[in-house]
């Protein structure tokens, strides 16, 4: 089945719509958002202001070894929609925390070496673990205020991340509602567009922010445009980069699944 990017104004309405009646039937008095600097961190907040009014929503900045200007941005597009902001500085905690579980890992000596996990071939590299910490970190920070504000959780993945499994389980996968989880990066784009996300966001390179002059693209090692040509019409157009794509959907199914269960008779 394929389909074209929807309408950028239609996708505005229905999203709005579908946030606020979120927030009404969880009983809750708002949204909190943590702001990256990027277009999907930006477009749920202007999503959610326009939804339950900026008043009753907060944008929170959690820096960790990031760069200047993913606050600086953070703060404009907080102050483009009229959302509070506030900034919690992560990086000691994130040290501090790194410092105890290294060294634990260390007094395992060979036999915290690790394998790596099907589907993900690095995922026993220390370096990975030590990225994946942070969006975990913050996701924990963004419930503290969920939990003393009564406010819900607003995450900022789309469908292509979700697909590909590129983001952090218990991370930046962990939140609760997913208004973009829907949308292709296209679809993103144009909706940044319409609601008058900062032009400097909308042209920033996506990234994740977890390590020094990382983009999405270049980890994952293709662009957004043949994800979307992938998601929307069945084919980047080229084969070996669709068998890619396809083994990165297969290898990450694990990652959208709930845990499993164990039921006893």
């Amino acid at each position: 089945m394929t389909r074209e990017p929807r309408d950028p104004e239609r996708v505005r309405a229905r999203l709005v719509d579908w946030i606020a009646r979120c927030v009404a039937e969880s009983g809750t008095s708002g949204a909190v958002i943590g702001l990256s600097g990027g277009v999907d961190s930006s477009v749920a907040c202007a999503l959610a202001a326009e939804a339950l009014g900026p008043d009753r929503c907060l944008g929170i900045i959690l820096p960790i070894e990031s760069a200047p200007d993913d606050g600086r941005l953070a703060r404009e597009v907080a102050d483009a929609f009229g959302v509070r902001a506030v900034e919690v500085a992560l990086a000691k905690p994130f040290a501090a925390l790194l410092e105890a579980l290294t060294e634990a890992r260390g007094a395992l000596g060979d036999a915290g070496a690790g394998v790596p996990v099907a589907g993900d071939p690095r995922s026993a590299v220390p370096g990975l673990a030590r990225m994946n910490l942070k969006p975990r970190l913050r996701m924990t920070s963004l419930y503290y205020f969920s939990n003393t504000l009564n406010r819900l959780v607003i995450g900022t993945g789309n469908a292509v991340e979700f697909a590909l499994g590129y983001f952090t389980k218990h991370g930046d996968g962990g939140a609760d509602i997913f208004p973009l989880g829907d949308l292709v990066k296209a679809e993103v784009w144009a909706l940044a567009r319409a609601l008058g996300v900062p032009r400097e966001v909308i042209e920033r390179p996506p990234s994740a922010g977890l390590a020094p002059d990382q983009t999405d693209e270049g980890e994952l090692g293709m662009s957004y445009a043949d994800l979307d040509a992938y998601f929307l019409r069945g084919t980047s157009g080229d084969g070996a980069l669709d068998e890619r794509i396809g083994g990165l959907i297969r290898g990450s199914r694990h990652k959208l699944a709930s845990a499993p269960i164990a039921r006893l008779d």
